[in-house]
């Protein structure tokens, strides 16, 4: 059962007022989306490049980079702008371990990114409104050049979860791992989504009541 964007929001809420917190749905989120790729890769001295957004997408591409060091890749993650910007409690705290952790190397966009065989595309999830604005529009170009194996998470950065539309700029990838439930316009666009994943990340069944 897909379900819109509003939907999906309210559902949230409602699990993280029950004290599911949305600490809880980030970690959750971020180590479904490592099992599913790790599932079709051996992560084990692979090297991973995780562009990470400022908003709550980018904390679940924080949390892989933890699972997936822990499985032996070689991980360095991209934030795409200041860590003082990052916008969300969740993604501020995963940050903070990341800033403890030496096993993940930690670079901002223009940095050298090596030559990776993941990128996680963990940049603007279902907060994209508008037209894609720098330094996200290169970052896609750069996604989109690379012959690396690329994973979404939650959406492709670009694709209007809510309507299938896409913005000028939009990713293309692999895989695609999104989380509860599907939002109606990503089944739309296999040809930006790749194979596409639902993975539950434990919000009790109960918040959905009165909403769906």
């Amino acid at each position: 059962m897909a379900i819109t964007v509003e939907q999906m929001y309210r559902i949230e809420e409602k699990g993280h007022a029950m004290g599911f917190l949305k600490k809880f749905m980030m970690e959750n989120a971020g180590a479904a989306a490592t099992r599913r790729l790790a599932a079709r890769t051996d992560l084990a001295s692979k090297r991973v490049l995780v562009l990470a957004g400022l908003g709550n997408n980018g904390g679940d591409g924080m949390v892989m980079a933890r699972h997936m060091a822990g499985r032996g890749a070689d991980v360095t993650v991209c934030l795409m702008g200041d860590p003082g910007d990052i916008r969300t409690e969740e993604s501020s705290w995963n940050w903070s371990i990341l800033e403890k952790m030496p096993s993940v190397r930690r670079i901002r966009w223009g940095d050298d990114a090596g030559d990776p065989d993941i990128i996680i595309d963990a940049m603007l999830g279902t907060g994209i409104s508008g037209d894609v604005r720098e330094p996200y529009s290169s970052a896609i170009r750069y996604v989109n050049s690379a012959r690396s194996l690329k994973v979404a998470v939650d959406v492709p950065t670009g694709l209007d979860p809510g309507t299938g539309a896409v913005s000028a700029a939009h990713t293309s990838c692999d895989m695609t791992v999104t989380f509860h439930r599907t939002k109606e316009g990503i089944p739309s666009r296999p040809d930006l989504t790749g194979d596409l994943y639902e993975e539950p990340i434990g919000i009790p069944p109960e918040a959905e009541e009165g909403i769906l």
